[in-house]
């Protein structure tokens, strides 16, 4: 947010993990972490990496021992679910857990993110579902299993 017209982050850039998310799908993302080839200088962001399995997030670790000696500087990010700390990937990382208290106001960040996630000509896109022309949108509901 500091870099307001910078774009966000690229497909190639974030692994949104599951319990579902491959060893394979992982070390591609790691490689391209960690293994230089240009001068691209993106922050790569593992979301959610508490959820793989433990298979996995071992083979996650020893891949990441094993490639970070290619590249001394490189940027990863890995976000964890903080009710699930004590899991494989959290743990093994936890020497370098740094709390995030979000630095600004809700409001800051939602104006941000309508600038980068408003689509620039309105036309029969998809878009138009969403409030304010929107190419991105959340749909909640607070009952369980009202087909949303």
């Amino acid at each position: 947010m500091n870099s307001p017209n910078q774009p966000l982050p690229t497909f190639d850039e974030v692994l949104l993990c599951t319990p579902q998310t491959t060893a394979e799908q992982v070390g591609l993302f790691l490689r391209r972490c960690l293994i230089p080839c240009g001068r691209e200088e993106k922050i790569y962001t593992m979301l959610y990496a508490d959820e793989l399995s433990y298979d996995v997030s071992c083979r996650a670790e020893e891949l990441f021992q094993h490639l970070q000696h290619y590249k001394n500087t490189y940027r990863l990010v890995i976000l964890c679910n903080c009710e699930r700390e004590h899991s494989y990937i959290p743990s093994v990382f936890s020497q370098y857990k740094a709390h995030m208290i979000p630095q600004r106001p809700l409001a800051e960040i939602q104006r941000y993110l309508q600038q980068h996630y408003r689509v620039a000509q309105p036309s029969s896109s998809a878009a138009s579902v969403f409030k304010e022309n929107m190419c991105v949108g959340i749909v909640s509901s607070k009952r369980a299993g009202v087909g949303k």
